[in-house]
């Protein structure tokens, strides 16, 4: 007993010498995450408020581009819609993200689903293959690119912007969709055809369901990239009617001087977009890259 007694006392004593080293150290860890992330969150917010600061400025505000705008003025506003057409290549931007990005989910997803399913050695050519041509960059076939566009008459044309861009975004999209389909089991196609389905009706009714938080990856991946291209719209896009964002806020720049109040401006009504659709639906973006890369 009295031996029992001993070990029951050390032990005590052992836990209160863990607590009492161990606690002081607990509350530093946690302030210095705190301290860190309070300073990428600083770093990540600093140019929305130097740009929206700034898209208030007006042309006599000669201040600090940190103070607050003297007053405040929508002129920089009027602008970039009336000069700069920053509301029609909005328009424009918009039309191109919605084409690129729904034909990428589709043939993103079709393309996968075979390549997830079938592991043959061609198969694994194929998705080698996909991932190798991500590697291009894609102003080195721009020559090229501009040529052919220009036989086949789409130039200037959504249609044009739409499908480059979609084939650049493709590789991505198959890469995110084949790793997350090896994960849905066998049983489910297999119940869905016994059930008479076919391999299409199986895959639009069982598998893609399943690829919601992938799909949704896919989504604000592909959007946001074409929502913010530039240097191929530049050279595809150069008539004012089709122009599409990036190249209509470059078009404040030019050699004899540059209105960067209206530039800005022009740029915060272009991220009001994206920043939007992103905060609905972060949830499912991070769970979409983690399904892709862990699985």
């Amino acid at each position: 007993m009295a031996t029992v007694a001993r070990n029951s006392s050390a032990t005590r004593k052992s836990r209160l010498t863990r607590k009492a080293n161990s606690s002081p150290t607990q509350p530093k860890m946690s302030t210095l995450v705190l301290f860190v992330l309070g300073v990428v969150a600083l770093i990540q917010v600093l140019p929305f408020y130097l740009g929206l600061v700034t898209s208030f400025k007006g042309s006599r505000d000669l201040g600090s581009v940190w103070a607050l705008p003297f007053g405040g003025s929508l002129e920089n506003y009027r602008i970039a819609l009336d000069a700069g057409s920053v509301g029609r290549a909005i328009l424009n931007s918009a039309i191109i993200t919605v084409g690129v990005t729904v034909l990428v989910v589709l043939l993103g997803a079709l393309a996968a689903y075979p390549l997830a399913r079938r592991r043959t050695p061609f198969n694994q050519v194929v998705l080698l293959g996909t991932l190798a041509f991500m590697m291009i960059p894609p102003l080195s076939i721009l020559v090229p690119l501009i040529r052919q566009l220009r036989l086949l008459g789409l130039l200037n044309s959504y249609l044009g912007l739409i499908l480059v861009l979609t084939v650049l975004a493709l590789p991505q999209a198959i890469f995110l969709y084949s790793q997350s389909m090896r994960s849905v089991p066998l049983s489910l196609e297999e119940a869905a055809r016994i059930d008479g389905a076919t391999s299409l009706r199986t895959f639009f009714s069982v598998v893609l369901p399943l690829m919601k938080p992938v799909t949704v990856s896919v989504i604000i991946l592909t959007g946001t990239n074409a929502w913010n291209e530039f240097a191929l719209s530049s050279y595809i896009m150069t008539s004012d009617a089709t122009r599409p964002l990036a190249p209509a806020i470059a078009g404040f720049f030019g050699a004899s001087g540059a209105n960067i109040n209206a530039a800005v401006a022009g740029s915060m009504m272009g991220v009001l977009p994206i920043l939007i659709i992103y905060l609905f639906l972060q949830r499912y973006f991070m769970q979409g890259m983690m399904d892709g890369a862990v699985k």
